[in-house]
């Protein structure tokens, strides 16, 4: 009996083989990696997509098959056909690729977020090759570039197949259920709202904020980061009986898109889950670096990305001093600043942003908007809801006010790319009438009003805000929503046909709403009773020439 544990990326190869070998006391046991190309050639291989570029590479078109090599695969299948009776093991990354007859496929997935602390841990390295001593910048960039998209593609062609699950997310903790059965725990969640697994990270300009309201470590320095709804990097929970399953949201994309997404969105972006909420916690800390995001144009002729981020900054608290920079000043010389930033670069001095960037004021609820190409950065004492397209890696840092990273090294800088994508036009009065607080009002019923905030007409996304202090009736329209509960103490969120059990909200907390759950409502719950809540809801717009535009759908 043949026995197939296919690994995602980042998966302890030692610790399955360990543990499954102790049960099944198999008569022989395969490495996946024996089929592998050398790591020379694997290196060689994927050489033009990890680029010498220090943050950004170019989306591999690579699959799984590419990393192995024809001869060493033959063997590998041979040493199979010539196995004694019993039970074989064949396990890792491709496992799947070596014995595709399998009499029993076990697929071990494992979460990005994990992926990336095991990272820092040098516990895993990049796919095919020992190179976990190497930096995390550079673990993470392969990763991101390589890794992720090639065992993507990979396990989309199995997920039907599953015969069983494993969770190895807890070091020695295995957890595992039936493919069946987590065929019909995804099918559920796209039935209600639900949460995805929020992690969090430290940064130089990290504040204190989320560890009192999302009651987190208080030993730590700061929280620079909170990631709330990124599904390509979180998880899912499930509970079957007394054990707690861990698993990536994004199985849930790859396999129901359609009923996630909605019909149009999905024509639009395949199974990719196209909006990201994320805190940017300066409470207490620092500013941003000062940053441009690319073009889409740019984005896709230099990195291989179909769509930009488009983004904004939803103030979700902020001081009396609190501050963004937004657009260029009206007077500005692009050569003059272009200069002093790369005299700030090469030589240390320096940089004076006010000469060059608006500094506007902000206050708690306020909505900044950020089409890609403006140069923007928030300043210290705010704490922001981060409402975006989902490709956020790429950021082109121009000035990071001469401070150090966390590791004690400085952190790159991309003013190169920066420089090529900045939008000189949009200065003072550009950005006073086009992309800050351009709230206008929706509509309203008992107890609630709504309005649009945004995002810029440029973007696919767009923000609705809700008022409430009783019942506010929503409907997906089709298409997936995300909200966040921006103030109030708590909120419960059900259906008008009871086709889904109520479900509770938080102030702060982002959850999903499927497209396939249609009808809605939110009201205060708690201890929110009696008080004025609100909610941020972000979902996609398809304009006529969507398709044509971005041309996203390119999985």
């Amino acid at each position: 009996m043949v026995v197939v544990v296919e690994c995602y990326h980042g998966v302890e190869i030692e610790e399955v083989i360990l543990g499954l070998a102790q049960t099944l006391q198999p008569v022989a046991i395969l490495r996946a990696s024996t089929a592998f190309k050398s790591e020379r050639q694997i290196d060689e291989l994927v050489e033009e997509y990890v680029t010498d570029d220090p943050v950004f590479g170019y989306m591999a078109p690579l699959h799984l098959t590419d990393f192995q090599d024809a001869q060493k695969l033959e063997t590998a299948r041979t040493e199979i056909q010539q196995a004694l009776q019993g039970v074989l093991l064949v396990v890792g990354t491709g496992a799947s690729l070596i014995a595709p007859e399998a009499d029993l496929l076990i697929y071990a997935d494992m979460p990005r977020w994990e992926i990336q602390l095991r990272f820092r841990r040098n516990k895993v390295g990049n796919l095919g090759v020992a190179n976990e001593a190497e930096s995390f910048s550079y673990l993470y960039k392969r990763a991101f570039f390589v890794d992720w998209r090639v065992c993507d593609r990979h396990k989309k062609t199995l997920m039907a197949k599953w015969d069983y699950v494993l969770d190895t997310t807890q070091p020695d903790v295995p957890k595992l259920i039936t493919g069946a059965a987590l065929h019909d725990a995804l099918q559920h969640t796209l039935t209600r709202p639900f949460r995805v697994v929020p992690f969090f990270d430290p940064g130089p300009w990290g504040g204190q904020w989320l560890k009192d309201v999302c009651d987190l470590d208080r030993s730590e320095q700061n929280f620079a980061w909170g990631f709330d709804c990124v599904p390509e990097e979180n998880s899912l929970l499930y509970r079957f009986g007394e054990n707690v399953l861990e698993i990536p949201s994004l199985d849930l994309v790859f396999s129901h898109p359609k009923e996630l997404l909605g019909e149009e969105v999905f024509e639009a972006f395949g199974d990719e889950f196209p909006i990201r909420f994320d805190f940017l916690d300066t409470m207490e800390g620092g500013n941003l670096s000062l940053q441009v995001h690319p073009l889409t144009e740019y984005i896709q002729e230099k990195f291989g990305m179909p769509y930009t981020q488009d983004e904004s900054y939803y103030m979700l608290d902020a001081k009396d001093d609190a501050f963004v920079y937004l657009g260029m000043k009206e007077d500005v010389v692009p050569e003059r600043m272009i200069h002093e930033l790369e005299a700030a670069q090469t030589q240390g001095q320096y940089f004076e942003a006010e000469n060059h960037v608006e500094k506007w004021p902000i206050k708690k609820h306020d909505h900044v908007l950020i089409p890609a190409g403006t140069v923007h950065c928030s300043g210290a004492n705010s704490v922001v809801l981060e409402i975006s397209a989902t490709p956020y890696i790429f950021t082109f840092k121009l000035w990071d006010w001469g401070r150090m990273g966390l590791d004690g090294k400085p952190r790159p800088i991309s003013l190169e790319h920066g420089k090529n994508v900045i939008q000189w036009d949009r200065t003072t009065q550009w950005t006073q009438e086009n992309i800050l607080n351009k709230v206008e009002p929706v509509g309203q019923g008992d107890g609630w009003r709504e309005e649009r905030t945004g995002l810029h007409e440029g973007s696919f996304i767009e923000t609705r805000r809700h008022w409430f202090t009783k019942e506010v009736p929503h409907h997906t329209q089709g298409i997936v929503n995300v909200l966040n509960l921006i103030e109030g103490t708590e909120a419960i969120v059900e259906s008008p046909t009871q086709a889904f059990e109520p479900f509770i909200i938080h102030y702060a907390e982002t959850f999903i709403v499927p497209a396939s759950v249609g009808a809605y409502s939110i009201r205060p719950h708690g201890e929110g009773m009696g008080k004025e809540c609100a909610t941020l809801k972000a979902y996609v717009r398809t304009p006529p020439d969507f398709n044509a535009k971005y041309s996203f759908n390119q999985n």
